[in-house]
Formats: C-alpha cells, structure tokens, sequence
C-alpha cells in the first residue's frame, strides 16, 4: 500500500508549511514529521483514521495532526490524501475529492 498527496493537497501542505516557518522554523519541521509519523501509520492501518461524522456513509476518513484534519480514502491500494483542512475552515466536501483519484495525479 502506497500514499499518494493530490497535487492540490501536496501544494496546500508546503504552503501550510511555509506558513508556520515564517514565524517558527524549528514548529514546522515539527510539525512535518508529526504528519509524516501519522501518516504513514495509515500504510499499516489504513482504516484507522476516524469516519467522517459530518459524511458517515462516505469512504472518506481522517486523520488529525492538530490544527488540521487531513482527508483521504483508500482507493485500488493507494491511500489517497485528498484535502488538509485548518480546524476553523470551511468543512470537507467529499464529492469535491472524488474525481482526483486516479494515477495519473500521482504526485
């Protein structure tokens, strides 16, 4: 099992990155390992992220490296992260991810 950033999201986590480096490098790195570490536990256990409660019947689950809700689904052996969201954004919209999922978009 492989984990794949979208394109937009890979864009999205650098800018969230650069973001925290601009008042606090050493938070940042900190904060990259944090996801990284969380993230690849989803190769062992891919379905240990939450169920979204705001779309339970969605395939979509997350994970959390506070402040952010990271999205993805599993989908023909990639774990796909599809959206990384700050607490106080605007909810995840999974019919918005969905189309981003082929391999195309590997980034």
């Amino acid at each position: 099992m492989k984990i794949v950033f979208t394109p937009s999201v890979h864009d999205q986590f650098m800018r969230v990155l650069a973001y925290i480096r601009r008042d606090n490098s050493s938070e940042a790195i900190l904060f990259r390992y944090k996801t990284e570490k969380i993230l690849l536990r989803l190769k062992d256990q891919p379905e240990s992220g939450r169920a979204l409660s705001e779309f339970p019947e969605s395939h979509f689950r997350e994970v959390i490296v506070a402040p952010y809700r990271f999205f993805y689904r599993v989908k023909d052996n990639v774990i796909w992260i599809v959206a990384a969201w700050h607490d106080a954004q605007i909810s995840f919209r999974p019919e918005e991810y969905t189309a981003n999922l082929s391999p195309e978009n590997d980034a």
